[in-house]
């Protein structure tokens, strides 16, 4: 008989916020950081691509299961879920800054574009 591993009821919180506001599939994440890191000098020898922080870490956390998940894992995911909230809270009026405030969001793994 296989026991299932209980997990802190805040751990269950945190899961579901955190795939609630990153919005976009692992893929396109990956997609998405790889773009914006294809700088003169952004590719190095890793496996990652040196792709940019902290839009590297919440991949990380996408790819794995909830019970894997390690303390430093469920900070990343607060973290997201702070930053996400605070940049939505802050969309700004039409223009350059608009697309900025997108792009940052994307870095984090959230397109405003994807319905809820």
């Amino acid at each position: 008989m296989v026991r299932e591993a209980r997990l802190d009821p805040e751990v269950e919180v945190i899961w579901d916020d955190f795939h609630a506001e990153v919005n976009v599939p692992s893929e396109t994440l990956r997609q998405w950081l790889l773009t914006r890191g294809s700088g003169e000098e952004a590719f190095g020898p890793g496996p990652d691509l040196d792709l940019p922080e902290p839009g590297r870490q919440i991949l990380a956390v996408l790819r794995k299961r909830k019970v894997d998940l390690t303390p430093e894992d469920i900070e990343v995911m607060r973290e997201a879920i702070s930053r996400i909230r605070e940049l939505t809270a802050q969309r700004p009026r039409r223009g350059n800054a608009d697309d900025e405030w997108r792009h940052a969001l994307l870095d984090l793994g959230h397109d405003v574009l994807v319905e809820r």
